[in-house]
């Protein structure tokens, strides 16, 4: 299994590759349903996700739970499962 990636550089090319694949795909949706409305569907849509990823990672770990670390989407999952677990198990207030 492949470690984290720790350099710089291949750092920066990991986010230029993604920043390339995205862009791609955004090109080719708009070649494909060139129109006002699929723009402006799809900067919604990145915005939005943006927004969800920045919850998921910064605010989770900075207000919510200050002591877990997020490795990916995949530990997200977990945790929220876990926590869910952990809230239906616990004795609630009358």
């Amino acid at each position: 299994m492949l470690g984290d990636i720790r350099q710089p550089r291949w750092l920066y090319i990991k986010a230029a590759l993604l920043l390339g694949v995205g862009a791609l795909a955004a090109g080719l949706l708009l070649l494909d349903r060139p129109s006002w409305r699929t723009a402006a569907l799809l900067a919604v849509a990145i915005w939005a996700f943006c927004r969800a990823y920045y919850f998921a990672f910064y605010v989770i770990e900075r207000y919510i739970d200050p002591g877990f670390r997020f490795a990916g989407l995949i530990s997200l999952l977990r945790y929220l499962r876990l926590r869910s677990k952990a809230d239906r198990s616990a004795p609630h207030d009358p």
